[in-house]
């Protein structure tokens, strides 16, 4: 199993918000992405999706609701919840779809 420097990987992706796959766990894809300070369109997905911030914040619009997420943090948006990110996000983040 290689070993990932998930900070520098994610510096280096060529545009923000474009994820990279890194792996698979049994069912769940496990991504990176680049965060910058622009916002990201609302989605919904047919799946669970665990966002976990390893640098910065992102900042989360959750079915109205706004949501903040730290560095260290995880936010698990449940299958079928409409969720968008605010302006102001930054840093680096992965992503399990499960």
């Amino acid at each position: 199993m290689p070993l990932f420097d998930l900070p520098g990987l994610a510096g280096a992706l060529p545009a923000a918000w474009q994820s990279h796959v890194l792996g698979q766990v049994g069912p769940a894809r496990v991504k990176l992405l680049r965060m910058d300070a622009l916002a990201y369109g609302e989605e919904t997905h047919d799946y669970n999706e665990a966002l976990l911030v390893m640098t910065g914040q992102m900042l989360l619009d959750v079915a109205g609701a706004a949501v903040t997420v730290e560095a260290g943090s995880m936010y698990l948006v449940e299958a079928g919840t409409p969720h968008a990110v605010l302006a102001g996000s930054h840093g680096s983040l992965v992503i399990v779809d499960l």
